[in-house]
């Protein structure tokens, strides 16, 4: 038949052997990291022989849209093939459409319909291709592990391999060679910048002051990172340093285990906003990615590698979310799975280990265990509230802490005395946050801020929560911290929201009972810099007396009552690690409420449906735009005129507020709210401006009680 043809531009032609031989040899690569080179060969040479066939011959030398499948060839062969070849038959039939589900022959998208599925003949391949020979095991078989999940595990990270060197090759080819990817410096540079960023701060002896303290932890980082790869702990409290301590210790352990990348994971994407700025004046902005929802590489050519590296995470320093990361590795789809063999060989910091999502906190762990040992990665967990993960982790008497005289640096640390005052009405708090000159005080939901804002509205008084849109919050803010800094007189009302990554410092701060992690968070807003003696700083643990917890809370806040009942203190290591464990215990099975872990069972995985239902978020919410802005109205008037962007998209985002769907139904009953445009029905615009105020944003008095946090 002459010429094979796997790619066409033009005149220009890429034979099916070149793709595969180019696909090959990148996945190889890949796979080389985590010592599995022949498997990464083999899927390369193999994902693409279906395109052998006179069908798609035909199609592709006709430029035909004719639909022709060429992906189950090769997982039909590697089935027949038989032995190690039929875990390869997922990767194969999914390099498309996506990692298949086992399911049965009457399920023809599934691996068993793939396999009886009548296709083309491709036995054409044998002219130019042998199958080359698979010379390891997949996964090491050891007593006790879940062999199911390790082996589910390595279909992914293969798969992974796969579609990225096959995008990779074909858009080497379509472009003609001329692909804009930068990978970055090399660790060993990152760790010289750092070195010189630190060298003043390591002057430092002091073990009697904060900064003094901050650098004892930051030079004992540096030297435990020369540990051999592993699970550590950084057990730091609250102004301690661990953001610099920790990439400290991520570069040097870089370096001297010869690893690829450091990935912050990250809850909050203001955390990660400040981190990521953080990490880009020191080591340099083309190091540095941020891969998550606020944020998009797109509409200039300086821009164009940050948003190409966004597809495979090929940067040394890439700053995510647990959302982005954790449902990457559970994913099926090739665009999320493209970049998880980039995972292999790197150091992982889970920066807030505590808000490791608890609906799924088996299969995460079960998760981080897989990446430490089989993938060359080591996993760091950075918290001042250290969850008690133990139960969770085999040989965890092995994890190694970070943090020096960890127990010391929390008792010198101590900023804040906790008190415990019980239930109180509305009125008393109201009564008690009136006498107050600078005051934090932080509720469960935000019908309750607005509610005590509305008492409490004043001179000096201000509102904080998600029911108004970012930049309005950002301005808020603002305002807050000139007027801490002059000294006035300053409430802030605030939701949870106002406990990680916002740097304020308050004389004093009341907390609604929450989880015991909230409310050391919360006290991190109080007395921060440690200029104002610790006894004269008071954190005041309340409950609104006519008010029930929110459902979701129930468990967290009872837990933590008993912590307070049981405990001089809330925010020592021992009372922490207490509150963990109970919480856990009360959890038990629902730590995997979907039931992750069965779907792999038997060799017979349903990575499609594992895909589908690994949601960390899974409220039901609705997109609402604010625009009383001027930049904000002529963003809607562009929506309007040219439609949606990414970009229009990630500059709308500064405006929106995001409702649960009881709340929008109201607003939409009473005709305040209309979709933007006929093409967008889940993205609307407030027309009825006069339900957003200045001070609280949109206002839930309409409400009919229903808890809203945030």
């Amino acid at each position: 038949m002459g010429k094979y043809i796997a790619h066409k531009d033009g005149e220009r032609e890429q034979t099916v052997k070149e793709h595969l031989t180019g696909t090959a040899q990148l996945a190889e690569k890949f796979a080389a990291k985590f010592g599995k080179e022949d498997w990464g060969y083999c899927c390369g040479m193999l994902h693409d022989i279906g395109k052998y066939s006179n069908a798609f011959q035909k199609k592709i030398k006709e430029n035909t849209n004719n639909m022709v499948d060429h992906a189950t060839a090769g997982a039909q062969l590697c089935m027949k093939l038989g032995g190690y070849y039929q875990f390869l038959s997922y990767c194969i039939a999914g390099h498309h459409a996506g990692l298949p589900d086992y399911g049965n022959t009457a399920i023809s998208s599934s691996l068993c319909g793939r396999r009886k599925k009548k296709i083309a003949d491709y036995e054409a391949y044998k002219e130019e291709i042998e199958v080359p020979e698979l010379q390891s095991m997949p996964i090491k078989i050891e007593q006790g592990k879940n062999l199911d999940f390790s082996l589910s595990t390595f279909m992914r990270m293969l798969y992974s391999c796969l579609v990225d060197a096959d995008f990779l090759d074909t858009e080497f080819f379509m472009k003609n060679g001329q692909v804009e990817r930068m990978a970055g410096q090399s660790m060993d540079i990152l760790l010289e910048k750092l070195e010189h960023y630190i060298s003043g701060w390591l002057l430092n002896q002091e073990i009697d002051s904060v900064n003094g303290r901050r650098t004892e932890i930051l030079r004992h980082c540096l030297n435990e990172g020369k540990s051999a790869k592993g699970i550590f702990r950084l057990t730091v409290p609250t102004g301690g340093g661990k953001t610099v301590a920790s990439l400290a210790f991520a570069l040097k352990h870089a370096v001297e285990n010869k690893m690829d990348r450091v990935i912050y994971v990250i809850p909050y994407t203001s955390i990660i906003e400040q981190n990521a700025q953080v990490f880009r004046e020191i080591l340099g902005s083309d190091n540095v990615l941020e891969n998550h929802c606020n944020v998009e590489y797109e509409g200039t050519e300086e821009f164009k590698p940050m948003q190409l590296a966004c597809e495979n995470w090929d940067k040394p320093i890439i700053v995510t979310t647990n959302v982005q990361f954790f449902e990457s590795l559970f994913a099926n789809k090739s665009s999320k799975c493209r970049k998880i063999h980039n995972i292999a060989n790197s150091v992982i910091i889970f920066d807030e280990a505590q808000m490791l999502p608890m609906d799924y906190l088996k299969p995460c762990i079960s998760m981080i265990q897989e990446l430490v040992e089989n993938y060359g990665t080591s996993a760091v967990l950075c918290t001042a509230t250290q969850p008690a993960l133990d139960n969770f982790i085999p040989h965890a008497e092995e994890i190694v802490e970070l943090c020096p005289r960890m127990d010391e640096q929390f008792r010198f640390f101590e900023r804040v005395t906790y008190q415990n005052i019980g239930s109180i009405s509305k009125e008393i708090l109201v009564g008690r946050l009136t006498e107050e000159q600078s005051v934090l005080c932080i509720v469960n939901t935000k019908k309750s801020a607005q509610e005590l804002y509305h008492l409490l509205q004043g001179e000096g008084v201000y509102h904080l929560s998600t029911s108004m849109y970012p930049k309005h919050r950002k301005q808020v803010l603002e305002s807050v911290r000139e007027r801490l800094s002059k000294r006035k007189k300053c409430v802030l009302i605030s939701t949870s929201l106002v406990e990680a990554g916002v740097d304020l410092d308050f004389a004093c701060v009341y907390r609604q009972i929450a989880g015991i992690d909230s409310m050391i968070q919360a006290a991190g807003r109080c007395n921060r810099e440690g200029k104002r003696n610790a006894k004269e700083s008071k954190v005041y643990i309340f409950d609104f007396e006519e008010q029930k917890a929110v459902q979701s809370q129930l468990l967290q806040i009872d837990v933590a009552k008993a912590i307070l009942h049981d405990y001089k203190s809330i925010a020592n290591t021992e009372s922490i690690t207490d509150y963990f464990a109970r919480l856990y215990k009360f959890r038990g099975e629902s730590l995997d409420k979907k039931n992750i872990m069965d779907e792999f069972r038997n060799k017979e995985y349903n990575f499609a449906k594992v895909g589908e239902e690994f949601k960390l978020i899974e409220e039901d919410t609705k997109t609402i735009f604010i625009g009383r802005e001027l930049e904000a109205d002529e963003i809607l008037q562009e929506f309007k005129i040219k439609g949606a962007s990414k970009e229009r998209m990630r500059k709308a985002g500064q405006y929106c507020i995001q409702v649960y769907s009881n709340f929008f139904k109201k607003l939409n009953g009473a005709g305040m709210v209309q979709p933007v445009s006929e093409d967008m029905q889940d993205f609307y615009e407030l027309v009825a401006l006069d339900q957003y105020s200045e001070s609280c944003g949109i206002d839930f008095s309409i409400d009919d009680g229903m808890a809203l946090y945030m």
